[in-house]
């Protein structure tokens, strides 16, 4: 069974930074894509970054430069993928909720509960 965690929600103020852990946790075998997602009250879900199994990157653009998502311990039982967000603004403000896609024995998604990020002054 594969468990999807999320922390490192909380308040900030505009141009701070936070970093979002998601730590997946389980019987992952043959390594697994992660997604970054979120969500604000009234709008739609949107993919804010994602690293496949691979290592190759995408952020969406409003905030490519000031977003970097980065993962470690990939061999490892637990391991954990980070979204470090800098120079946050209030519209990124949202919940936040890790997806990682798994492929063996079959391609699947598990998600976490999400965290909530809030920028305000």
């Amino acid at each position: 069974q594969v468990q999807v965690a999320e922390s490192g929600g909380g308040l900030v103020q505009p141009g701070g930074s936070l970093r979002l852990s998601c730590l997946v946790s389980g019987n992952v075998v043959g390594g697994y894509d992660a997604n970054w997602y979120r969500q604000a009250p009234g709008k739609q879900r949107d993919l804010v970054a994602w690293i496949s199994h691979s290592g190759t990157i995408h952020y969406m653009d409003s905030v490519n430069g000031r977003f970097a998502i980065s993962r470690e311990g990939a061999d490892s039982a637990n391991n954990t993928v980070y979204l470090q967000m800098n120079n946050l603004k209030p519209e990124d403000t949202a919940l936040y909720t890790c997806n990682i896609i798994v492929f063996e024995p079959r391609r699947y998604g598990y998600w976490g509960q999400g965290t909530q990020v809030t920028v305000s002054s």
